[in-house]
């Protein structure tokens, strides 16, 4: 779809901080994240819905990947999925891991979300990125 930013991110013409990339699916930080290492899980085809892909199973795949690197870059067990499907009408999957000390106090808490430096978005994409046991 040509006016669907994601859409524009898998094509490459608005940049993202990627941390991770296959033939159908990718992930990168949100721009507003709920904590450090708040990833976006999408089909690199639109659908609108994560339902709507016919590969359902391998997006829940990739997710796992991804929220497990997130878990040991980040020392924690708990990594929160949420599908809203509202801000971009394009399938969308967030992954945030959660600590003790980040302020969520046992839920999610979408008030929190908040904008990080440059500096320090590319310095949690890499953390993700070091983490994943399979780059590609």
């Amino acid at each position: 779809m040509d006016d669907c930013i994601f859409c524009k991110i898998v094509a490459g013409e608005v940049p993202a901080y990627k941390v991770y990339e296959n033939g159908d699916y990718l992930a990168f930080l949100d721009i507003k994240p709920l904590a450090e290492g708040h990833v976006l899980v999408i089909p690199k085809l639109h659908y609108r819905w994560v339902w709507d892909d016919p590969e359902v199973g391998q997006y829940m795949e990739t997710c796992r990947k991804v929220a497990r690197a997130q878990q040991r870059a980040f020392s924690t067990e708990w990594v929160v999925s949420l599908i809203f499907g509202e801000e971009v009408p394009h399938a969308h999957i967030w992954l945030v891991p959660c600590t003790a000390g980040d302020g969520h106090g046992g839920s999610i808490d979408l008030s929190k979300r908040r904008e990080l430096p440059t500096d320090k978005m590319e310095e949690v994409r890499d953390r993700i990125i070091s983490h994943l046991e399979d780059k590609n």
